[in-house]
């Protein structure tokens, strides 16, 4: 625990006013990109297309990559290995396959702000475009993850008890997202990508003095680890969530439908022109290969290092800790938290702005006494997603109080239940000419609900299965459904818009 050194501890004391000050300092310069529902949502246009990629991809990283997954890679050991493999490989992919087609559709639609928004017009359906912001309240979740990570980090790191760690994190994203909106997340997103690569790169660098070995640094680590437990160095683990080739293949189609995330493919709706989307997408893929892929090795040689901790997920913060110097260690344990706030920030811009922009604005009209305005019912729609911060942020809170077992879990419980409700609407509205409204709601009914059923009731003890498994169903159900109610070509449902 940093308490043990008090220059240490001061160092991250400062540096954490000073970076705090900073964020505040952006939000406020943002705020005069956030007049409006879109400038809030979105800032379009006001980012440059490389700092938005450096945003997707921090953004994608979380506390999960930063604390989940090393803890899991502590626990579990190579076998996680596969997972952080997906993140930059097939998740990329998948960032290739989709983004250019979700631009293109969301510029022919006018120009949405919110992926409820993008799936309401594609299906000319406001009542899907509210089902998916009920939805996205499963975000909720994520942030409760984002929360505990960075309690854990305060608590870890420099002693301060894991409920005031929560009102800290809750309170400053609140702050300076609730000033700048999307400017102000994609602007400090972007200037954490920079610190989170540089921090992922110093772990592996520290192997050389840690772990030891030379140039066969990582064959002394895999020895090491063996001499542990010789399941720890197995391609296909005895326990845990990759203990099967089905399981190991289940993660890969989960981590390549996540970039369907809506606070992700909302990066994709801020871009401006069609030519931004090739260095938003190399952005993405160069920040997002170094952060996913050498964090996660420091759980393992944090499993070598404290073979006993209390908490897997404390594995990084104590590696830190012990492997630098103090002022670098003070620096990195900064870089950690930058990557929790990353986002925790566009957590809340997804789930607050879905609030104002597809549930509030989409149902408003239909319970006032009287005709609301365009710009009044904009106006509206921008106070209640600023005012739902705080809202979601107690609620997050509150959520946060019991420490979960599992970062990793309840982050990937929280995501992976989105995605079964919406990746077969976005694909087959991408590709076929028959996808429809009827089948797109019957589709995300079905995919959410057979999620969480199978995840609470324990019918599926592995997550990534029972996402499969929902999601697969999810596209069966929508086939069948829009096969039976199909009327129209794409062409019409493409060039139609609600009203």
């Amino acid at each position: 625990m940093l308490t043990e050194s008090s220059v240490l501890l001061w160092t991250v004391i400062v540096l954490l006013a000073v970076y705090f000050g900073a964020v505040t300092w952006v939000g406020k310069k943002g705020r005069a990109h956030s007049q409006s529902m879109a400038g809030f949502a979105t800032a379009r246009g006001k980012v440059s297309p490389w700092l938005v990629g450096a945003s997707f991809a921090t953004s994608y990283a979380s506390a999960n990559l930063f604390i989940g997954v090393p803890g899991l890679a502590y626990e579990y050991g190579t076998a996680v290995l596969w997972y952080t493999l997906g993140c930059f490989g097939v998740s990329w992919v998948g960032l290739l396959l989709f983004a250019k087609t979700f631009w293109r559709y969301g510029k022919k639609f006018g120009r949405v702000s919110t992926l409820p928004e993008w799936l309401g017009k594609r299906y000319n359906s406001k009542a899907l475009q509210v089902l998916v912001s009920l939805l996205i309240l499963f975000n909720v979740y994520y942030i409760v993850g984002q929360n505990v990570g960075l309690a854990t980090i305060f608590e870890t790191v420099i002693g301060i008890p894991y409920f005031w760690g929560i009102i800290i994190g809750v309170a400053i994203t609140i702050v300076y997202i609730g000033l700048g909106g999307a400017f102000a997340q994609m602007i400090t997103d972007g200037i954490q990508g920079i610190l989170m690569a540089v921090t992922s790169i110093l772990i592996v660098v520290s192997f050389l003095w840690t772990v030891g070995g030379g140039l066969n640094v990582f064959g002394v680590l895999t020895d090491r680890l063996h001499a542990i437990d010789p399941n720890l160095t197995a391609a296909v683990a005895n326990g845990g969530p990759y203990n099967s080739a089905l399981a190991i293949m289940a993660v890969q189609f989960m981590l390549f439908s996540f970039i369907l995330m809506p606070h992700l493919m909302n990066k994709v709706l801020s871009l401006e022109n069609e030519e931004d989307l090739a260095p938003f997408t190399l952005s993405a893929g160069l920040v997002l290969c170094i952060i996913s892929t050498l964090m996660v090795l420091g759980g393992l040689a944090a499993r070598v290092l404290f073979p006993s901790l209390q908490s897997a997920d404390s594995a990084i913060p104590m590696y830190v800790i012990e492997a630098f110097p103090s002022i670098i260690a003070a620096i990195m344990i900064v870089g950690i938290i930058s990557a929790i706030l990353s986002s925790t920030d566009s957590l809340y811009l997804g789930v607050t702005t879905s609030i104002g922009n597809d549930l509030y604005r989409v149902v408003a009209p239909f319970f006032a006494s009287k005709k609301i305005s365009d710009k009044d019912l904009e106006n509206q729609s921008l106070k209640v997603a600023k005012w739902s911060l705080i809202g979601v942020g107690l609620l997050s809170l509150y959520l946060s109080l019991e420490r979960p077992d599992s970062l990793a879990f309840l982050i990937q419980f929280s995501y992976s239940a989105i995605i079964s409700g919406i990746i077969a609407p976005i694909t087959l509205g991408y590709f076929w000419n028959k996808a429809n409204n009827y089948g797109a709601i019957a589709s995300l009914i079905t995919g959410a609900s057979l999620y969480v059923l199978f995840t609470t009731q324990e019918l599926i003890g592995n997550i990534f299965i029972a996402m499969f498994i929902s999601s697969a169903t999810a596209f069966a159900v929508m086939g069948i459904v829009s096969l039976a109610t199909s009327h129209t070509t794409q062409q019409d449902l493409v060039l139609k818009k609600s009203s």
